[in-house]
């Protein structure tokens, strides 16, 4: 497994969702879980994002064992943060790139130079993408080398309109996610709100939900041990 070169994790820099609503970020047990994943198997990690530096967080729910395991140890602190800036990454170093979710990608991850730029090249290189819950938001404006969109035509998981109904926030996200993808020409499966979902496609992994993060690091386990 030493082997294995490191899975990059990408975080949202975006905290302010508007007047009304909780500061957001990124959801920590969407990097905790398939984090977890990947320590046990020996993977080694790295953590980037938009802007560098220490990034917002929020759902950080330490009756969760996962959450509270990392939430409390000094180092994974210290590593988020020193997070990586997105755009100083070096795909070549990475195996894999994992955008995690929480409400405050839907605004930095899809217009970011840096997403669009090392999510192509990781793609077209046979590198795995993936992302989970709102972390698919990266891949609505990526554009392969012949200019059609990674995604169209790719079978695809990532949080519906249906769950951003139900949390209240369909109103106040730039964009739907289910909808723009599908706009986008990728082939959406979902399953019932709050269901597990992880769907693999090549080397694109995608994940609904919360409740996806754990089966997305599994998957992204699996191809990287060639299964």
């Amino acid at each position: 497994m030493s082997a294995i070169k490191p899975v990059l994790f990408v975080l949202t820099s975006h905290k302010d969702l508007g007047k009304g609503h909780d500061d957001s970020g990124f959801y920590l047990p969407e990097l905790t879980h398939p984090l977890h994943v990947l320590d046990e198997a020996g993977i080694a990690t790295e953590f980037a994002s938009i802007l560098g530096g220490e990034p917002p967080v929020y759902g950080i729910d330490l009756e969760d064992k996962i959450n509270k395991h990392y939430w409390e140890n000094p180092a994974f602190r210290e590593n988020i943060r020193n997070t990586l800036t997105l755009d100083k990454a070096d795909s070549s170093k990475y195996s894999a790139i994992m955008y995690v979710g929480g409400h405050g990608v839907m605004w930095d991850f899809p217009d970011s130079n840096a997403v669009k730029h090392i999510t192509k090249e990781m793609y077209e290189n046979g590198q795995i993408v993936a992302a989970v819950c709102h972390g698919p938001a990266a891949l609505v404006n990526v554009k392969l080398s012949d200019g059609s969109y990674l995604v169209a035509g790719k079978n695809v998981a990532a949080f519906t309109d249906t769950e951003e109904q139900e949390v209240g926030m369909a109103d106040t996200v730039p964009f739907l996610l289910e909808s723009t993808l599908k706009q986008r020409g990728a082939h959406h499966h979902g399953v019932a709100n709050w269901h597990e979902k992880v769907v693999v496609d090549g080397n694109l992994i995608t994940g609904q939900n919360p409740q996806s993060a754990t089966g997305v690091g599994k998957a992204i386990l699996n191809a990287l041990k060639g299964n």
